[in-house]
């Protein structure tokens, strides 16, 4: 089913309060009523905004995601009934409904975390139960097919193949190349007990090298596609293990050895040392445009220059990283909103006000920021970081949450619990 709905008056402010323009000199009345005119024939000509909803055939409490050019709404576990995958496709911008392109089994119990298209299938990541592990199921696009089903979760490798990682604490957990189409298992290789890895992606979102951790120190970086391993270093000079954590950005490997009272950098080619930093308690490490952000276990943020180490600038307290963007950065300040950062020197660019955030489907989607206003409707706002400002897109009625954006589609779950598919048009 389709509806068209017409654009309602936007009486939601902006983020920050205008600039006031200089007043013009002389004549005012004249002015005004040039003003006046201007408006009234820009009103006539303007069209009115307006957008497509689509209604999702799903219960209520099913699950659905966005991915490709498609809407999947997964049953939830059923024990005593049949459970299914639904693929919609996603309506033209004519308004016409969405339409169901197929529909296939899922195991009876289990819980669904993501739906993802990556080469050529539907991957389906669950947990599976009783025994609470991951595992991805993978179905044909076209004809909804199941192909193959592993234990673990896969991401897309540079070869053109499946990385699928099976972590485990017994320790019997593996790194596994899968190919596609089959489902083959081309190799694998063992995960040390506890171990979380670590990747490279490539800036299309592809792995191409991941690093495991053993227990003695020993750090191994592999070649995803073939599993080979290229080069490894001891960080703990002697035979003794100790908690270690590793993070990779662009060219290095950062280790926070134990007790996480430093940073030591590493050349992940060759892992030759690079430099060593006194920074604490660190939780995270990412790439910050073309910087390291280092984001300690207390709050706040330290940035610190790739090649050496340096300290550029910080931020104590409880501001958080939200988002980086072509050299920006967004920070959420408790009770003050998100602001908008210069991610070289820290300078504040921009304030665009209280939002939450929605989850987009790709890492180059727009940002999209949502807040309630009178009435109960749901403001919703694309964040540019570069422009520093929110520039509202629509404001919606009948929201209560559960958003996924990808502008200009947003899906989310109405009052009346149905899920609903919106194309936004303004």
């Amino acid at each position: 089913m389709s509806i068209i709905e017409l654009g309602e008056i936007r009486e939601e402010p902006a983020s920050a309060p205008p600039v006031r323009r200089p007043r013009a000199a002389g004549r005012p009345l004249r002015s005004a009523a040039v003003l006046v005119l201007s408006l009234v024939v820009l009103a006539g000509a303007a069209p009115q905004p307006q957008r497509t909803v689509s209604v999702v055939p799903a219960s209520r409490t099913a699950t659905a995601y966005l991915a490709g050019d498609g809407v999947f709404v997964v049953d939830p576990p059923t024990p005593g009934g049949a459970r299914y995958l639904t693929a919609y496709v996603q309506p033209e911008p004519t308004g016409a409904g969405v339409r169901r392109r197929w529909q296939a089994p899922l195991a009876r119990t289990g819980d669904s975390l993501d739906v993802r298209i990556e080469r050529g299938l539907v991957l389906v990541l669950g947990v599976s139960a009783p025994n609470r592990r991951f595992q991805t199921t993978a179905f044909d696009t076209a004809t909804g097919r199941q192909r193959w089903q592993h234990p673990g979760a896969a991401q897309p490798t540079t070869g053109g193949g499946l990385l699928v990682t099976n972590g485990r604490a017994d320790g019997s957990g593996a790194m596994s190349g899968v190919e596609p189409d089959t489902g083959l298992v081309l190799w694998s290789v063992p995960l040390p007990p506890d171990a979380s890895p670590t990747y490279h992606l490539t800036p299309e979102g592809q792995v191409d090298r991941f690093v495991l951790l053993q227990p003695t120190g020993e750090v191994q970086v592999y070649d995803a596609d073939a599993g080979h391993l290229l080069r490894s270093v001891d960080t703990l000079p002697g035979d003794r293990s100790a908690y270690q954590r590793v993070h990779i950005v662009d060219d290095l490997l950062l280790l926070v050895p134990p007790g996480s009272t430093r940073l030591v950098s590493y050349g992940l080619a060759e892992l030759e040392p690079r430099w060593t930093a006194e920074v604490t308690l660190v939780s995270h490490v990412l790439d910050c445009g073309g910087l390291l952000c280092a984001i300690p276990q207390t709050g706040g943020l330290q940035v610190l220059d790739p090649a050496t180490g340096v300290v550029r600038w910080s931020e104590p307290g409880q501001d958080n990283l939200a988002d980086v963007r072509y050299g920006r950065l967004l920070m959420a300040k408790p009770g003050q909103g998100y602001e908008v950062r210069d991610a070289a020197t820290g300078q504040v660019r921009a304030e665009l006000g209280a939002w939450s955030l929605l989850p987009v489907v790709r890492p180059d989607d727009p940002l999209v920021g949502v807040r309630r206003a009178d009435g109960g409707r749901m403001v919703v706002a694309e964040l540019d970081l570069v422009a520093g400002r929110s520039r509202i897109v629509d404001v919606l009625s009948g929201i209560v949450g559960s958003c996924t954006a990808s502008l200009p589609v947003l899906l989310c779950q109405r009052l009346d619990g149905t899920t609903a598919l919106w194309r936004l048009t303004r």
